[in-house]
């Protein structure tokens, strides 16, 4: 019997490296999945290429209170509950110093990151709280634990989902949902191509290598590793693990205090 047999797992930015990765990793224990992304198309390509020929592909915008009350229920009624979710979905935004960045980017990340994942965790929780079970992993960052020049918004909001993590899981303690938040540093997906050109334009090659060489292991991590800490962290083997975040960071954490 596979260690997700018959569970569902809600998964949002599903398009995207991480969603997907993780999407196959519940998929291939036993899992039923339902990926949500903002592009129908992009999702139905991502899905395709993992060979999730069976996943459950919902379009939707996480800011939209309409379109994740929507999702969620559609969930609901193909699969009958929500075991699992995954509060993936997350944006960089454009990477400016504070003197000089705007309103309308800040707004914007804070709108998806923030809000996003406020909204995911008011519907799912209610499903949940009706059952008397559930495990939420909310993708926060490691710039949620430190300050990043350049990247005010999206540090701001990734500290966000880490204080969303504890309060979820402190509320959902009582029936038996446990919340927990992974901290990535950087991944080698899409959002970190779009991550160097903000940082070095025209020099996205010595971004990667200066990023790289921040790391102890000397690399990105893939989607694949971290897609296996979310799964495990979403297992009965981590029945005793909430309202933590868990560092994976190829051994940045042993750097600072």
């Amino acid at each position: 019997m596979s260690s997700f047999s018959e569970k569902v797992v809600l998964i949002t930015g599903g398009a995207g490296g991480i969603g997907i990765a993780t999407a196959k990793a519940f998929a291939d224990e036993g899992a039923k999945v339902a990926l949500v992304d903002l592009k129908e198309d992009a999702l139905k390509e991502a899905a395709s290429k993992a060979g999730l020929d069976n996943a459950l592909l919902l379009s939707g915008n996480v800011t939209k209170e309409e379109d994740v009350e929507r999702y969620v229920n559609e969930t609901i009624n193909a699969y009958g509950q929500i075991d699992v979710f995954v509060n993936n979905a997350g944006i960089n935004g454009d990477f400016k110093n504070i003197t000089e960045q705007t309103v309308e980017n800040v707004q914007n990340v804070l709108n998806v990151n923030v809000i996003g994942v406020f909204l995911g965790l008011k519907y799912v929780m209610k499903t949940m709280i009706e059952k008397k079970s559930g495990v939420i992993i909310n993708l926060a960052s490691n710039g949620g634990l430190l300050g990043a020049p350049g990247m005010s918004a999206y540090v701001a909001s990734k500290h966000a989902v880490i204080a969303f993590n504890k309060t979820a899981a402190l509320e959902g303690a009582e029936y038996n949902i446990r919340s927990v938040a992974v901290c990535p540093s950087g991944v080698d997906t899409q959002m970190m191509r779009s991550i160097e050109t903000n940082s070095m334009p025209g020099n996205e090659g010595d971004a990667k290598k200066a990023f790289e060489a921040s790391v102890p292991l000397n690399r990105y991590a893939t989607a694949t590793e971290i897609a296996d800490l979310i799964a495990f962290l979403a297992s009965d083997k981590a029945s005793f693990i909430s309202g933590s975040y868990h560092r994976i960071d190829g051994g940045q954490a042993a750097t600072s205090v």
